[in-house]
């Protein structure tokens, strides 16, 4: 069953309405909209109607889709090896996402069992190595926490917009000197003052916020954006304490120890920093104008690649929403720091990525644009685009390399300036990608990893195709 209502609360509190304004706006009792935030009531037609019209969305924006992505998540559970006598079907899996108790009862055992089948091979390493094993208790990981909230909101939260507008106007920032501005901002508004510390003094940290003495230490190895974007997130921590506080307290749910809800914070204060930085009328109106060229938004913002791609993703206010893009970020082994499906695009939480991903390829090409029209196993198509990214603190620090790549669905995809020469229509052209091995049903792959879920892995000594783990084809 579709609960309505509780998309109707979502809408209803990015608007920043009371149950009382809008049961006005809808010409309803403030207590019969309560049973329907709460799906004691069904929404009828008529009044799903005037909710779209009041948050200015399409009706299909009411469509459940937390179902499907409980579905989603168990198929990548039961496509674990050890649930290979186990035959179920994916119309067993959509039955048990129904039970979304029990659904989310599974994925947490089978998250606990991943869980400790790593600590056991730490252990086992360090005990082979001769080392101290200090023991870690990882049942539960505050990232994967963090991405279900910024997932559930769809990486917009217009509570954080309007105080990052708030504080532009009281600070009358100068856009052509932001940095500046800011510093000046910490200095008259809250006696803070920001300091540049030799990188020797600060051990390492790229930012320290000193309480007793008010003052924030900046190490000199940051870039230009990254000193600006390091500023603006101290005013986020400062300034817009409140409103993370009430986005913790509604997430209460999704955030379970200490440390999702501190990195939670963290990640509400970047989102911040970047609608300090990057407001968002201006910025979409920029995005469109030169048509989501990254390059020139990172020279106009003065923003780094990733800065620039992640406020990309946040462009979704009822009515104002930019072009729905995907996000993710990867390191050179494969794993993935940092993902937001804005589009649909299903990304592993338990496994290895599909290494046909243009932002996989990025690494073979440091510093170069990638694009890519890809194409799913079910036909849906997008058009995606990728580059390295360097974070350097100086030679005996070495250098952290990783590829931040967005996506977007190719019907939009016009808009942007690097599908230009791509012959969008022509999909039979789109490199063919997956989720997950597991999950891929293309058997003529030569990147696969391992079997897919619904083929049993069948071996003859007497003939090698072109992937082991791919069944022979004859």
């Amino acid at each position: 069953m579709n609960k309505l209502g509780t998309k109707v609360r979502a809408f209803r509190r990015r608007e920043g309405l009371t149950q009382t304004e809008l049961a006005s706006r809808l010409e309803i009792s403030p207590s019969y909209l309560n049973l329907i935030e709460h799906n004691q009531r069904p929404l009828p037609a008529h009044l799903l109607v005037r909710v779209a019209k009041i948050f200015r969305v399409e009706l299909d924006a009411f469509a459940d889709d937390s179902q499907a992505r409980l579905a989603e998540d168990l198929q990548e559970v039961f496509g674990d090896p050890i649930f290979e006598e186990h035959a179920l079907t994916t119309s067993d899996m959509r039955e048990l996402a129904e039970n979304a108790a029990a659904a989310r009862a599974v994925l947490a055992l089978y998250r606990a069992y991943r869980d400790s089948q790593e600590s056991h091979r730490a252990l086992a390493t360090d005990v082979y190595d001769g080392q101290r094993f200090h023991g870690l208790d990882p049942t539960h990981l505050p990232s994967e926490e963090v991405s279900d909230v910024i997932q559930q909101a769809t990486n917009f939260f217009p509570e954080i917009e309007r105080a990052a507008e708030e504080v532009a106007l009281r600070a009358q920032l100068n856009r052509s000197d932001m940095y500046r501005s800011m510093v000046a901002y910490l200095r008259d508004r809250h006696g803070i003052s920001v300091v540049l510390a030799p990188v020797n003094r600060e051990r390492g940290a790229v930012r320290r916020y000193d309480a007793d003495s008010r003052t924030v230490l900046l190490s000199e190895v940051l870039a230009p954006w990254s000193r600006q974007f390091q500023v603006a997130h101290q005013i986020g921590l400062i300034d817009g304490g409140p409103t993370f506080d009430a986005i913790l307290a509604r997430s209460e749910n999704l955030l379970t120890t200490a440390e999702s809800k501190k990195l939670c914070r963290i990640a509400l204060a970047n989102y911040f920093a970047a609608a300090l930085l990057m407001p968002y009328d201006e910025f979409l109106h920029t995005a469109e104008s030169v048509r989501y060229d990254i390059e020139l938004l990172q020279h106009h913002y003065i923003a780094s690649w990733e800065q620039v791609c992640h406020r990309l993703t946040t462009l979704r206010k009822p009515g104002a929403a930019g072009v729905p893009f995907h996000f993710v970020r990867v390191d050179i082994a494969g794993n993935i720091s940092k993902r937001f499906s804005g589009t649909g695009i299903r990304f592993a939480r338990f496994s290895g990525s599909c290494p046909r991903w243009d932002v996989h390829a990025a690494f073979l090409t440091p510093g170069r644009v990638r694009t890519q029209l890809s194409k799913m196993p079910d036909g849906t198509a997008y058009f995606c685009v990728a580059r390295t990214i360097r974070k350097s603190y100086g030679y005996a620090s070495g250098d952290a390399l990783m590829a931040v790549g967005i996506g977007c669905p190719v019907k939009d995809s016009r808009k942007l300036v690097y599908a230009d020469g791509y012959e969008l229509d022509n999909l039979d052209a789109a490199v063919p990608i997956g989720t997950t091995c597991r999950l891929c049903e293309r058997l003529d792959c030569d990147q696969r990893a391992f079997p897919p879920i619904q083929h049993r892995l069948t071996i003859d000594e007497n003939v090698r195709g072109r992937s082991f783990y791919a069944p022979n084809q004859t």
